[in-house]
């Protein structure tokens, strides 16, 4: 007698009682297919998985009542129902509204193509895949897991949004602030440490004032109270030797990537282009500080990324493409291309030009003067990684001022009220503050 076959779709990242209780049910039904998310499908309309799509098959076959497991490659089951024609698909009773709505929908259309039929587990009580993922989120991460999450985001993504971060307040508004779409849950992936935000929010200029013992120690408050990977601003990196120290360093506490912009001299910020003296680097010493840096790090999940002035300087899309490639054969692991033009024209020509390369490695840009331009328009035009790079400490003077000001003018603070956030707020914010 044929045994009837039975799909269920799942992410599987944090195993409940709930997975557990749908797999039994399903195994009641007959021979048991789990149709496992990919790391792509599930960050497609939510955060990336704490464990790879190989980890998280390893536990799935080891469950009782599994047969097999199987790629589900999209949110959508379709193509996985229509390959498979199961009998019957058993999902929990959750999905019935919110971003998998329309998902469950085709679920049911597709099954009538052969008569098949959906079996709904109700939702089981007390458990929740938030709270859960929020327990993981308060435990913390370790430098080796935090380190590897960028190289999976840029793999799992068609593109990964980074914010600025300075202080370790602000490490957690990246960390936790997120927008309900149509299309699913959007936020930050990354985090982005910042030489200009945390020079600034120091009191001092853009000029590398700041060393890097001390930029280290934010990056230490930054990283206890985050998971998210972290990009590390470091200038110019500073002498090749100096800057195998600082591979070494970001490696250890966890960082996933550090960028290097190649100029010389006295570090000035770069959107105030050729109005102040800047000086790009020869691409032979430039190659030779990647070089340094490769050699010094240990592990394979490390990214050193080069930063390429010569838009800002300009110098054309031709050098910048000479540069592109020699940074690539030196063994950067990431090309940023920078632009202070209002349009993106510039940035998007060097990304068409760019895609022709023999060899190529993730492209990253900061649209900060050219801020019109949809992320997803970047993506489209080859952009991997888009660095929100100043916005948090540019929204937090303004507001300071303005509160500042308010208690000045009417001798008491109740006409800010409407402006700030209650101190409870803040205080339950903080990680173990309540």
């Amino acid at each position: 007698m044929h045994r009837k076959t039975v799909y269920v779709g799942m992410s599987a990242d944090l195993i409940h009682p709930g997975h557990l209780n749908i797999v039994r049910r399903a195994a009641e039904l007959g021979e048991v297919t789990i149709g496992l998310l990919t790391d792509e499908a599930i960050a497609s309309y939510k955060r990336l998985p704490h464990m790879t799509y190989d980890q998280r098959k390893m536990v799935i076959e080891n469950i009782k009542g599994v047969s097999k497991v199987v790629p589900q490659t999209t949110l959508d089951y379709v193509p996985n129902l229509r390959r498979y024609r199961p009998d019957f698909v058993v999902h929990g009773d959750d999905w019935r509204e919110g971003v998998q709505k329309k998902a469950r929908e085709s679920v049911i259309e597709t099954l009538r193509e052969w008569g098949g039929q959906l079996v709904e587990v109700p939702y089981t009580k007390g458990i929740s895949s938030t709270r859960l993922n929020r327990a993981v989120q308060e435990i913390g991460t370790t430098p080796d897991v935090r380190r590897t999450k960028l190289r999976r985001l840029i793999k799992t993504k068609p593109l990964v949004r980074l914010l600025e971060s300075h202080s370790g307040l602000t490490g957690l508004s990246v960390e936790n602030v997120s927008f309900e779409s149509e299309s699913g849950r959007r936020e930050f992936d990354g985090i982005w440490a910042s030489s200009l935000t945390e020079s600034a929010g120091k009191g001092k200029p853009d000029i590398e004032a700041v060393d890097i013992t001390s930029r280290m120690n934010t990056l230490n408050d930054i990283l206890e109270v985050t998971t998210k990977p972290i990009v590390f601003d470091a200038d110019t990196g500073g002498r090749p030797e100096h800057f195998q120290f600082t591979v070494r360093t970001l490696e250890r506490l966890g960082a996933s990537a550090v960028v290097i912009e190649d100029k010389v001299g006295l570090k000035r910020n770069s959107l105030f282009g050729d109005e102040v003296p800047q000086t790009q680097d020869s691409i032979e010493n430039f190659v030779a500080k990647i070089h340094a840096g490769k050699t010094a790090q240990i592990t394979e999940d490390f990214m050193i990324v080069a930063r390429i002035e010569s838009l800002i300087l300009n110098k054309g899309i031709e050098d910048a493409l000479d540069r592109a490639s020699a940074y690539i054969e030196a063994g950067a692991d990431g090309i940023l291309i920078h632009s202070r033009k209002a349009a993106p024209d510039e940035v998007f020509a060097f990304c068409e030009r760019y895609l022709r390369l023999p060899s190529q490695v993730p492209l990253f840009a900061v649209p900060t003067s050219y801020d019109e331009v949809l992320d997803d328009d970047l993506a489209k035009g080859g952009i991997d990684v888009v660095i929100y790079a100043n916005h948090l400490i540019r929204a937090a003077y303004p507001a300071m001022v303005e509160v500042a000001t308010d208690i000045l003018r009417y001798g008491k603070s109740s006409q800010s009220k409407s402006r700030l956030m209650p101190i409870r707020d803040v205080i339950e914010l903080i990680p173990g503050g309540n």
